[in-house]
């Protein structure tokens, strides 16, 4: 059976279904105004609008798997959805309006906190930001952050392996995971729910959840590891010349600050620049106007330690070599939410220009100057008039390598669809050894690159799961998978 033929129709009249689902989650737990679905069909972006005949919002586990097994029953699809700002529209359903939206925001629960294990146990639903106040609370840190962090959700987290800012020191979301529930296609539940560092009892399924985007399941609760809490941090911003300079400075820093450094970014002057013309209360950070900055985060758990002294030694040797030209420290959380607002606001800054063709890539640290340096060539001989964007995570090595073509615009369909920027961007990637999807998943998106960029056998090993787990293709269908007349290279 073809993952993406099985047959999605609705019964001839929705109403026994929408009935149906009524009594299982309540008036409360059932949206069927347009106005009010309004937020639930578009992606937040506004790049995809789909259609529904309900958004259903159950309240715990079991009326979840009450709600999928009557899908399972009656063939309907199912599109998982979080806090709903994905970057792929992972969470959208498609225009034909034959598939139920299922809004995890009311499981919203912290079920427990472990410190002593440090693990909190946590509702799908749960908004980021509370999981991570919640383990503060416990005087704990839950490492996971980002720049949606006041409005996503973690079982959106888990269903991308969302990435962040922290991942060089502690990890994507998969690494952050102990044990998940989750609903199977078929209603019912498996319960993984075990916060244990050592469990070689067979395959890991959590595993296979983590990233999959709903497609082969609906992840309700998960285990999350928890982190002593930083007593002192440090943030700063320093200027460099170009990326090879930033990667070797990376490396000097991490030698003498160790796994201290929670965050390496890199920002080109480009992004700056479009954040200081387009955001209010922002201003150029260093004396001089400079062609690369990476901004710095360290964090110890030790209060009056080396910390300062050891970064401010490493920098003034860094200064000596020529690795960079200037620096500020963060002298207060005033100053240092300034800078990171600098960082944050490049994706806010970038809409307010004209279409904007994103990547989202990973490449090995070590070649990323090469990879930035080739790709920026490409680009200008191939696409008179492209301006790059390149800002990103230059410690785990994704970078968001976006980019202006002048003249097209976001009201363009012919624009928005073309596909010359993207194809040039990664060839390049696949050359390197890199990927194309570092932390924002596939969604509808990225499908074609899937076909593309995967092998053959790695594409039939997954749809090999996706049938296993949900034959029937009720799992977000039209997702993450292509069709199955794209084989992929081989």
């Amino acid at each position: 059976m073809s993952s993406s033929s099985s047959a999605q129709t609705l019964p001839q009249s929705a109403s026994p279904l929408l009935a149906r689902l009524s009594e299982i989650v309540g008036e409360r737990g059932l949206i069927t105004d347009p106005r009010d679905m309004e937020p639930y069909i578009v992606d937040w972006r506004g790049f995809y609008r789909g259609a529904a005949p309900a958004i259903v919002r159950p309240a715990n586990t079991a009326e979840v798997a009450a709600v999928v097994k009557l899908c399972a029953e009656t063939r309907t699809g199912v599109v998982p959805q979080g806090g709903n700002t994905g970057m792929c529209g992972g969470a959208t359903p498609s225009p034909a309006g034959k598939e139920i939206v299922l809004s995890l925001g009311r499981m919203n629960r912290i079920r427990e906190v472990d410190a002593l294990n440090n693990t909190l146990t946590a509702d799908a639903g749960c908004i980021l930001v509370n999981v991570q106040q919640a383990a503060l609370a416990a005087d704990r840190l839950f490492p996971l952050s980002l720049g949606g962090e006041g409005s996503c959700q973690i079982g959106g987290n888990l269903a991308t392996n969302a990435g962040g800012i922290n991942v060089l020191r502690y990890g994507n979301t998969r690494d952050l995971t102990l044990g998940l529930e989750a609903v199977l296609p078929d209603g019912r539940v498996w319960n993984g729910l075990r916060g244990l560092r050592k469990d070689n009892t067979g395959y890991d399924l959590k595993d296979l959840f983590i990233g999959s985007e709903g497609t082969l399941g609906v992840i309700t609760a998960a285990v999350l590891k928890l982190f002593p809490l930083p007593r002192t941090r440090l943030t700063a911003l320093l200027a460099v010349a170009d990326p090879a300079a930033a990667v070797q400075l990376l490396a000097r820093l991490r030698g003498a600050c160790g796994e201290r450094i929670s965050a390496f970014e890199i920002i080109s002057r480009l992004c700056l620049d479009l954040v200081l013309k387009h955001v209010p209360g922002t201003r150029e950070p260093l004396a001089g106007v400079h062609p690369w900055h990476v901004l710095i985060e360290l964090a110890d758990t030790s209060e009056g330690g080396s910390l300062r002294s050891d970064f401010e030694a490493a920098v003034s040797r860094a200064v000596e070599d020529g690795l960079t030209q200037d620096a500020i420290i963060a002298e207060s959380t005033a100053q240092a939410q300034a800078l990171w607002r600098l960082r944050e606001t490049i994706p806010e800054a970038s809409r307010d220009e004209a279409l904007l063709y994103r990547h989202d890539i990973s490449i090995a640290v070590s070649r990323i100057p090469d990879f930035i340096a080739t790709a920026g060539t490409a680009l200008e001989r191939a696409i008179p008039g492209a301006r790059v964007i390149c800002f990103g995570h230059l410690g785990d090595g994704n970078l968001h390598y976006n980019c202006f073509v002048a003249g097209r615009r976001r009201d363009d369909p012919a624009a928005r669809d073309a596909t010359d920027v993207n194809e040039v961007v990664l060839d390049i990637v696949r050359d390197f050894g890199g990927s194309f999807s570092a932390e924002h998943g596939i969604g509808q998106a990225k499908r074609a690159a899937l076909a593309q960029y995967k092998s053959g056998l790695e594409l039939g090993v997954m749809r090999g799961l996706k049938r296993t787990f949900d034959p029937l293709n009720i799992m977000n269908p039209g997702k993450v998978l292509p069709d199955e007349t794209v084989t992929g290279d081989r």
